[in-house]
This record gives structure tokens, sequence and C-alpha cells, in this order.
């Protein structure tokens, strides 16, 4: 269910708000978007049920729980097989200090990121983890010195959105 759903400018708005603080509450969240409370709570639902709206987190600060260390590593299969790329992923996804992965065109077949606790720690998880992920033959490891933007929201703004593919449309209330 990839296609795109057309959201108004109040959606939109919502979007933003949900983003900007997921704690606050339908009340909070009518008011600041300009809706009575009722259609607020329809569109959010209709939202999570579309898939629009996939969960609700809460922003934790890596360094203060120990994971002082950023890593971004470009890593290379030995082939592309259908079997390789599944067993690679999945023991991508398993790996919790791998906290993202990408797959990528240009030098790199994926892009990971990991957090970890020290550089020692890092070391230890290369030769236990990457070194052991399926078709690995090549990582080049950069260490993050300082994240200059690190942003999870993301830029919607209560504007049309571009015509593209398929669409849905949500109901306006």
């Amino acid at each position: 269910m990839n296609e795109k759903v057309s959201l108004d400018r109040h959606s939109l708005q919502i979007l933003a708000e949900l983003q900007r603080d997921a704690r606050q509450t339908v009340q909070q969240l009518s008011e600041a978007v300009g809706l009575s409370p009722t259609p607020c709570w329809r569109r959010v639902k209709e939202m999570e049920a579309a898939g629009v709206i996939r969960g609700y987190t809460a922003l934790v600060d890596r360094e203060r729980v120990g994971l002082g260390l950023h890593v971004v590593i470009e890593a290379n299969l030995s082939e592309h097989t259908e079997e390789l790329v599944r067993r690679f992923e999945r023991a991508v996804a398993a790996s919790p200090q791998i906290v993202r992965c990408v797959s990528t065109t240009g030098p790199a077949d994926y892009i990971l990121t990991v957090l970890i606790a020290d550089i020692k720690a890092y070391e230890q998880f290369l030769h236990d983890t990457i070194f052991k992920l399926p078709g690995v033959t090549h990582v080049r490891s950069s260490i993050v010195l300082k994240e200059v933007k690190s942003e999870v929201r993301l830029p919607v703004a209560p504007a049309p959105l571009a015509a593209a593919g398929p669409r849905r449309r949500m109901a306006s209330r």
C-alpha cells in the first residue's frame, strides 16, 4: 500500500503538529490546526489507518544513554543474488546497533549507521558483526565528528502535494 495519499491543509498541519509534539491532546491539536476536536481526531485516525502515520515514539538522546560513538559504514557485497541480499538485510535488521541501513547507488552497495558506546566497542562490533555479515567484501568506516543536522521530522507543509502516481483522497471534514 504505497500509493500516495492526497492531504489537505488541515491534515498537513496535523502532521506537522504531531511531529512537533505527539503527546499533545486532541484538544490541543485541534486548537493548533483550527479544527474542532472530533474532525481532528477523525483525520488522525484516517491517517493512521492509511499508513500515513506509522506510529509514535520518544526521541532519546543517544549520548545520555551511553551511545557516544556514531559511525557511518559503507559496505559492498560479493554478489547481488536475491538470496544473498535477503540474508544480508535480515542480518542487518537483527543488529540493534545498526539503526539505519540504505541500499545505494555509487561506490557502496549499502550505507549503514551504527550507534555504539565507544571506539573499543566499535572495534569489537566490527569483528563480531560487520565482518560476519553475509556476502560483505569491503567495509569503510567513517566516525562522525559532529552532527550538523539530524532531523526526524518530515518537511510536510500546508500546501498541495505534487501530483505523481496513483493517489487516494482522504475525506475532508
